[in-house]
């Protein structure tokens, strides 16, 4: 609740806000003052205002608040035509409008609002119409370019951030590769090396206890007692060397949503999980990706679940969202190269629709792939 309160007090929160109440206090001056019809569609606009500033908020309720407030500012134009600040009503909502739809489609419904709004000024015998239309044209014009370059902006910085997030990711995967083979090296060269002389050592040292002259010297025992104890713990080290941990996704998946406040993502793997196989880690990376990406630019969610799991057949992974998926599924090239990501390692991909709208994305790995 806080977290909305906050959001919704932002400059441009707080801009809209003044210019509404500006607008509301300017209806003074039409005939009838503070009418039950101007007051409700006045309340209704600012309604639809706030709603649509939410976070998280699914895309059929957006273009909902954005009719609402439409059909309320051109009745409040219609309800109070001869001050000639209702009209700035729309001009909000053209920002608006341009920050939340492609330039198409913000266009056309801002077209038909303006043949309403000019229908409405010209049946309200205006002293000076075509002037006074020309000039909201110019402050709609202004509004929605303004809103299309920042809406293009905050674009360009997501992409920005994702691209980022996309190079520490595999920074990390980088490190755990570089880690997982140095630590192959060194077992190789302790094993080759010392392993290899410590035999001979060993064998040395038996073939003078044998000696007559030799054998009751304690030293001679002692030294081949503690050639056999190193010898057992370098080959201890060694194996302990090569237990790899695998690789550390979970640093490497958090890294990807880190950029995305919009989404909260749910990361969930068993203790019992290793990845070894630095292109399978990559393969789960890039689906992972790939999933946050639809969620945030396609189906709108505010939660995406992770969960990395041990089945009977091999490795399983489980995406799903909270959002809106299409009703029937078709696969972009997004959801194409996951496929065939998955399939490289043996792997099969399911894409569903959840029973909430969501997206439900599982993908299950082969034991020889892991």
């Amino acid at each position: 609740m806080i977290e909305r309160l906050r959001h919704l007090l932002q400059p441009l929160n707080l801009a809209g806000l003044l210019t509404w109440t500006a607008v509301l206090l300017s209806l003074r001056a039409e005939a009838g003052g503070f009418t039950p019809e101007r007051l409700g569609l006045m309340v209704i606009f600012l309604a639809g205002f706030l709603v649509l500033d939410l976070p998280g908020l699914r895309r059929r309720v957006q273009n909902l608040c954005v009719w609402v407030e439409l059909l309320a500012a051109l009745g409040v134009i219609a309800a109070a035509p001869r001050t000639g600040t209702a009209a700035v009503l729309l001009v909000i909502l053209a920002a608006q409008v341009a920050m939340l739809w492609q330039a198409r489609q913000a266009l056309l419904m801002m077209a038909l609002a303006n043949l309403g709004f000019i229908g409405l000024v010209l049946h309200a015998h205006h002293p000076a119409p075509w002037l006074f239309i020309t000039i909201y044209l110019g402050f709609q014009a202004f509004a929605a370019l303004t809103g299309h370059y920042a809406r293009n902006a905050e674009r360009t910085r997501d992409q920005l951030a994702l691209v980022n997030a996309d190079l520490l990711a595999t920074r990390a995967l980088l490190a755990d590769s570089a880690r997982d083979a140095e630590r192959l090296r060194v077992a190789r060269e302790l094993h080759d090396v010392a392993g290899h002389k410590l035999t001979a050592m060993k064998l040395n040292l038996r073939a003078l206890a044998a000696d007559p002259a030799l054998a009751t010297h304690p030293h001679v025992a002692t030294s081949e007692r503690l050639a056999s104890e190193l010898l057992e713990d370098i080959r201890n080290v060694v194996q302990a060397l090569r237990d790899s941990r695998g690789v550390d996704l979970q640093t490497a998946l958090r890294a990807l949503a880190a950029p995305l406040p919009s989404l909260q993502l749910s990361l969930r793997i068993d203790d019992a999980i290793t990845v070894r196989d630095p292109a399978l880690a990559e393969t789960l990376l890039r689906v992972v990706q790939e999933a946050l990406t639809n969620a945030v630019r396609h189906a709108h969610a505010s939660l995406l679940s992770v969960h990395l799991a041990q089945a009977d057949d091999g490795l399983a992974l489980r995406i799903h969202d909270d959002g809106q998926a299409p009703a029937v599924m078709r696969e972009g090239n997004g959801l194409a190269g996951m496929r065939e990501r998955v399939e490289q390692h043996g792997g099969r991909l399911s894409i569903e629709r959840g029973h909430l709208g969501g997206l439900v994305l599982e993908a299950r790995f082969p034991h020889e792939f892991l």
